[in-house]
């Protein structure tokens, strides 16, 4: 029988739904190979090849989820700062990326799974080029992903042929690999990169595979007015015209949107990915989470690129979705810090169309994050859930599971090689500039 793993003495958080999923109670969790077995207040009876985990001065939670992001591009964290986003794209992002091998694809992605463990994300939604380096890398790691080849369309109708059939193919190969953690989703990266017709050929892919669809959508101001200028109306009724939103569909940003196209998404079930911190730095503007949330809309937290970001630490985006929206309503009570805390575990996992991930509950995966709440920022011992939110950081994450398997033991990783991965994107990094 396979081996368990008992928690005793730990303090638990387990975001199930209702209120009781944001208190914090003592008692013992249990997994057995990729599942929990047991959690509650009751301690449990140990055999002798349990291995037996003292959980005293930590508290224990389901792994966040950062539902968007481009792994690779930690590598250019720190290259273009403080532009506008066209700018940064168009004459700083792209001629970069332009470079990029397969090699540097994955020094990239292996970077970014290093800080999102040591940080305390278990699950990610990736959209990027050379997905094969990623996913492979994924399944290295021992961490969850939703990954999409990303594709833009403005190239010839040649290219975009061998684009999308590479899209799909990696779709194809890697639905359900890695023990089931690694699924798969369409991505035409965006309405601005990629003609109408070239996103009704990913709608149609994404039928024939019964895939989800993965977007950028509404992030800025000129974005919005160049699709209306160019097709006659804003994205959200351009996107839902061809179709996108007949599949199920998580758009990231969703920065600039009206009551009407908030009624639209909510209608036809499509999640926000909202990505505060990138969003605040580019200048984008900020996301109507209140509104989203009102109508009924799911709202989940990315991350973006640590090109954008600079960091993929899901607290700080928990944090500032908690604050900012306080901010420029006026009313305290937007966004509470259990529901930010929602946004950034079991809304992530939903948003990414996983049914057993993102609490802490019996039968579900054991995706599980330790938190050192001994820390001077979690004194007094009042609320836990107001020190996560408002005081905490991925700092103080020190251990970490993933479908059971415990990959991050008293900060250090267990399944990446750090000195390496450092090394080896430094590397990366000389060559792209060379």
């Amino acid at each position: 029988m396979t081996k368990r793993t008992v928690i005793r003495g730990g303090t638990f958080l387990t975001m199930a739904e209702g209120a009781e999923g944001t208190t914090a109670f003592a008692g013992t969790l249990t997994m057995r190979g990729d599942r929990i077995e047991y959690i509650g207040a009751a301690d449990v009876e140990v055999a002798p090849d349990d291995e037996v985990i003292d959980g005293a001065g930590k508290l224990y939670m389901p792994g966040l989820v950062n539902t968007h992001g481009h792994a690779a591009m930690s590598l250019l964290r720190g290259l273009k700062d403080d532009v506008s986003l066209q700018v940064w794209l168009q004459e700083y992002m792209w001629p970069t990326e332009a470079k990029f091998t397969a090699a540097s694809v994955r020094a990239g992605t292996m970077l970014a799974m290093l800080e999102m463990l040591k940080s305390g994300t278990t699950t990610f939604m990736d959209m990027y080029d050379h997905m094969d380096q990623v996913a492979e890398a994924v399944e290295e790691a021992g961490m969850r992903a939703c990954l999409n080849r990303g594709v833009i369309g403005l190239c010839p109708e040649d290219v975009q042929r061998a684009k999308l059939d590479e899209a799909i193919r990696f779709a194809k190969t890697w639905n359900g690999a890695a023990d089931g953690r690694i699924t798969t989703a369409m991505a035409p990266h965006a309405p601005y990169t990629c003609p109408p017709e070239f996103i009704a050929k990913f709608v149609e892919a994404a039928h024939e595979l019964n895939l989800p669809i993965h977007t950028h959508m509404s992030e800025t101001a000129r974005e919005v007015e160049e699709n209306a200028a160019a097709y006659g109306v804003r994205p959200v009724e351009h996107l839902r015209r061809l179709g996108v939103f007949s599949r199920p569909c998580l758009v990231a940003h969703g920065v600039h949107l009206t009551d009407e196209e908030i009624d639209i998404l909510a209608e036809h079930g499509v999640g926000v990915s909202h990505n505060p911190g990138s969003n605040l730095k580019l200048a984008s503007g900020i996301a109507r989470v209140t509104a989203l949330r009102q109508a009924g809309v799911r709202v989940s937290l990315g991350t973006d690129s640590a090109a954008s970001n600079n960091n993929l630490d899901i607290f700080r985006e928990i944090r500032l979705a908690a604050l900012i929206h306080k901010g420029v309503s006026g009313d305290p009570t937007a966004v509470p810090a259990g529901d930010a805390l929602r946004m950034g575990t079991v809304e992530g996992a939903r948003s990414l169309w996983l049914n057993d991930v993102g609490t802490l509950e019996a039968g579900m995966k054991a995706d599980v994050v330790a938190i050192d709440v001994t820390a001077p920022h979690y004194q007094p011992e009042a609320d836990l859930v107001s020190h996560l939110v408002y005081a905490g950081s991925g700092s103080d994450v020190t251990d970490v599971w993933a479908n059971g398997k415990r990959l991050v033991r008293g900060r250090r990783c267990l399944t990446l090689d750090e000195e390496r991965i450092v090394a080896e994107a430094n590397a990366a990094l000389r060559r792209l500039k060379a």
